[in-house]
């Protein structure tokens, strides 16, 4: 790989750094109307649980300003499904397809972890901000016992690459990030959504059905800027960088607080082309600034 763009990220090559998150792109099917998947870096393919879920009853998305909140609740066909459907299509996309996996208990992931292994998918990013049923209800990755036990299970399970995606709904995401980094992931990513909330005044209900849901857009940009920061300087494994990226220029600066790699998500909704923009947007940005690659820039960013 030579291109400018290209980056060797947890041992897996990606051809750039762009990557549609998780839940917001599917199987990634109704977007080839738009372009071929092969542009973008890799995929992270909409979250997998060890049966087919439903979600949650609707209302479950919501506008905000500046974003979205949702509460879809990991609707999907179940991993049996998704590797004898979903997998083998997406391999012939030329792209590092991501398994992106959630549970609500330790076996739960444990499973679906194995049968991950198994199979030819690239990485298993691990979203740990799923309840435990078992605990109450609060997410596994809200503690740092919690997000070392599931790093523990799911390593264990698997040879491939893990990448840990962190809840920023915690008090220190970067004692989180060093919890995983010692039970054996490969990489984190952060962040996560925000929880939050939207009363519809006429009717005095919460908006979703769910009464709360996770916010994402250019809303929380910021926080995850500054939380990439946080955690590219107190671990030694790599970042992928998440939440309101929307332009080439944001991603230039969720690298310069020390992301390898980045995910694009609420921007996919409102602008389908957001990742060709991008890519060409970062391609330009390399040639004006004369870089042998774009990795230089990463961690950059000279705090005062």
């Amino acid at each position: 790989m030579n291109n400018k763009l290209s980056v060797n990220f947890a041992g897996v090559d990606f051809k750039n750094p762009i990557i549609p998150a998780s839940g917001t792109f599917g199987y990634g099917k109704e977007y080839e109307e738009f372009y071929p998947l092969s542009i973008l870096g890799g995929i992270s393919v909409k979250g997998t649980t060890e049966k087919l879920r439903t979600g949650n009853l609707p209302p479950r998305i919501a506008e905000t300003p500046s974003g979205m909140l949702n509460s879809v609740g990991l609707q999907n066909p179940g991993i049996d499904h998704f590797i004898a459907h979903e997998l083998p299509y997406l391999k012939t996309k030329d792209t590092v397809i991501i398994a992106n996996m959630a549970g609500s208990t330790a076996d739960g992931y444990r499973e679906v972890a194995e049968k991950f292994d198994s199979t030819d998918v690239d990485m298993i990013e691990v979203n740990i901000s799923c309840p435990n049923v078992k605990a109450g209800g609060a997410a596994f990755g809200v503690s740092c016992e919690g997000a070392a036990s599931i790093t523990k299970i799911v390593r264990a399970a698997t040879k491939k690459p893990i990448m840990i995606k962190l809840s920023p709904n915690v008090t220190n995401i970067a004692d989180i990030a060093k919890a995983v980094e010692a039970e054996g992931a490969d990489a984190v990513s952060l962040i996560n959504t925000l929880l939050g909330m939207r009363i519809d005044i006429k009717t005095k209900r919460p908006i979703l059905h769910n009464n709360v849901g996770g916010l994402s857009g250019p809303a929380i940009f910021p926080i995850a800027v500054r939380m990439v920061w946080q955690v590219a300087n107190a671990v030694n494994i790599p970042v992928c960088g998440i939440g309101g990226i929307s332009t080439w220029e944001d991603v230039v600066e969720m690298m310069m607080a020390g992301a390898q790699t980045v995910q694009i998500g609420a921007a996919l909704f409102s602008n389908p082309n957001a990742p060709l923009e991008i890519i060409d947007g970062l391609n330009k940005y390399v040639e004006d600034n004369k870089l042998n690659n774009l990795q230089d820039i990463v961690g950059a960013v000279k705090p005062w």
